[in-house]
């Protein structure tokens, strides 16, 4: 497949006119790594019609130089990279009017912007570049599914493990080491294990709860391929199912094959929404079910679009 990145800021570029800025800076890393590939956790970028910049420290000098390539123009400072972002700056004659993120910067770090950066002007922008990331390309769904399919085996691998007597914690670990051994990068987030009345809780945070017989297991979790993200929920119990079990789990699981199925390209996501929501409020469970129906995914693990 060809390199997608001089496409995306293609793309992005585009947008600048209509947000009445010149250039764009990055500070949000999943941006930055969608437009240029680095994967450092210390980096910003500019992003002009003339020039692409990236500015990170010594410690990425050669991961940088290898996930970048020529896509930017690569600065490697060796204290601050605000400092750096003055020095690029005044090379780019003609960014005068700069757009930030407003989602990913710091009340420090826009304080930078208006107080040494104030020979320019800064304007607000949102979601220039989550907007091109909500469309995946086919390299990036095979990398979702990737993770998606590492995620599966890891959990086959923990159930058979998993017995009464054990703890929420034990458990994340024994998953979270079939997740790596099927090879899993990292922990898109941490994983949630939670019983009995705990699994109630949609994002509880896995405990030393003791688990008992016959109850429920909610087990919701992640993995990491290619920078990509997976996100699975998956609810078990532990011994024998009751027919109230059986009963609640039966009306989530048609709620989500009916969701699964009935969803479409041109679809609201409210109305995505509804396909299992009604269903649910049907079957008596609407006051439990307060969250959204689900949400995009890809290089993080919750994007737009969400369907709600």
């Amino acid at each position: 497949m060809s390199d997608p990145r001089p496409a995306r800021i293609a793309a992005l570029v585009d947008k600048l006119p209509a947000a009445h800025i010149d250039g764009l800076l990055l500070t949000g890393l999943a941006n930055i790594r969608y437009l240029t590939g680095f994967s450092g956790s210390s980096a910003l970028l500019v992003v002009t019609p003339r020039e692409v910049v990236l500015i990170t420290d010594f410690r990425y000098q050669t991961q940088v130089a290898e996930e970048v390539g020529d896509i930017a123009r690569i600065a490697i400072e060796a204290s601050s990279l605000w400092a750096g972002l003055w020095t690029q700056l005044a090379t780019l004659m003609s960014a005068r009017i700069i757009g930030f993120e407003t989602a990913h910067i710091q009340h420090r770090d826009f304080q930078r912007l208006v107080e040494s950066g104030a020979r320019w002007q800064w304007r607000p922008t949102s979601d220039l570049v989550e907007a091109l990331r909500e469309r995946k390309d086919e390299e990036e769904i095979a990398r979702i599914a990737d993770a998606a399919h590492v995620a599966t085996r890891a959990l086959g691998r923990t159930l058979p493990m998993l017995h009464a007597g054990m703890t929420e914690l034990a458990v994340a670990g024994v998953l979270e080491k079939a997740l790596r051994d099927e090879g899993s990068e990292g922990f898109p987030f941490p994983s949630i294990i939670a019983s009995g009345p705990r699994s109630a809780l949609p994002h509880a945070r896995s405990s030393p709860r003791v688990i008992e017989t016959g109850e429920f297991l909610l087990m919701d979790f992640g993995a990491e391929v290619g920078g990509y993200c997976s996100d699975m929920t998956r609810t078990v119990v532990i011994g024998k199912a009751s027919d109230e079990h059986r009963a609640v789990y039966d009306v989530v699981r048609v709620a989500n094959e009916r969701a699964a199925t009935g969803v479409r390209a041109g679809m609201t996501g409210r109305d995505a929404d509804a396909i299992a929501r009604q269903y649910i409020e049907r079957a008596g469970y609407g006051e439990q079910f307060g969250h959204s129906l689900g949400h995009g995914i890809g290089l993080e693990v919750h994007e737009a679009p969400r369907l709600a």
